[in-house]
């Protein structure tokens, strides 16, 4: 039997810990394909990367997992990094170059690269991809989208992303719940079929089919490192519903109820994501800080 497939559009970085003089590759695409792999689903990353050191090790690291890179594209100049620091266990961002070279290169995707999407069970991409032009095109695939909003939304770019996904991922920690309902709500409105809003250690909710689902957080038994842990969630979420996909065990079609599915696809989110607080960075691989930094704090 075959293994379930995951591409990510979008986002790589190193994240530079100031605090530790080390970097680890990540980034949220880069990220969600590690935690794939980590979840017996095989990944693939289409980005861009710059080239120098930053993108040297993130290469590196995708290679090893490993996860298919063959369709990147390569620029000259400095790939995206953000600088971090620890309070405690929770990482703080301090600043970062947006993206480096990849906000100023967009997609123009080929024909090749959309039949190369084709041969995915799911596309994961997110507001950081820099992707929103191309969206539309991305679904016409046929190939279910899954879209990460972070905390970051808007009424306008939800109507934007929405109406092009099936599975969307709101950051909700910072939403009272009546708040947090609404805004969930707002993305279902426009046609997004599931919609998972996370509340940090308060657990998790989903909307389907009009009905709330909630499930709690599990509590990571020595917390090193909370960088990473909604990516972990989500993505051991989508591998937990892609691998009885692939089994034929359920169906994607919306011709039938998902919900008791979706919850336990919830609750292996949970688990794993309080397993990779355990660790260093998103997923380790943690290498000698190079290149500068950025504070763009004040």
């Amino acid at each position: 039997m075959r293994k379930a497939k995951i591409l990510a559009i979008g986002d790589n970085v190193c994240d530079k810990y100031l605090s530790r003089g080390k970097m680890y590759p990540g980034g949220q695409c880069v990220n969600t394909c590690a935690y794939a792999v980590m979840n017996d689903v095989s990944a693939a990353f289409l980005g861009s990367f710059g080239s120098d050191e930053v993108a040297s090790c993130i290469q590196q690291t995708l290679k090893s997992l490993p996860v298919d890179i063959s369709h990147c594209r390569y620029y000259t100049g400095e790939n995206g990094f953000a600088c971090v620091t620890l309070e405690g266990t929770d990482r703080v961002f301090i600043g970062s170059n947006r993206g480096g070279i990849a906000s100023g290169h967009p997609y123009d995707f080929t024909e090749e690269e959309f039949a190369y999407m084709k041969e995915f069970d799911l596309i994961y991409t997110n507001l950081n991809a820099y992707i929103e032009d191309e969206l539309e095109a991305v679904a016409a695939t046929g190939v279910p989208v899954a879209f990460d909003f972070s905390l970051r939304w808007t009424n306008e770019y939800l109507r934007q992303i929405c109406p092009h996904i099936k599975v969307a991922i709101m950051s909700c920690a910072h939403l009272d719940g009546k708040t947090r309902e609404q805004e969930m709500k707002k993305a279902a409105g426009l046609g997004v079929p599931v919609v998972l809003g996370t509340v940090g250690e308060d657990g998790s909710y989903l909307l389907y089919r009009g009905q709330y689902y909630y499930t709690e957080a599990v509590n990571a038994e020595d917390v090193i490192d909370t960088m990473g842990a909604g990516d972990s969630y989500f993505a051991a979420f989508l591998a937990h519903l892609l691998k009885l996909y692939v089994k034929g065990e359920i169906k994607l079609d919306g011709s039938m109820d998902l919900s008791r599915v979706l919850v336990e696809s919830m609750k292996e989110g949970a688990v794993f994501s309080a397993k990779m607080c355990c660790g260093e960075g998103a997923f380790g691989y943690g290498v000698p800080l190079v290149g500068r930094i950025i504070d763009n704090r004040i």
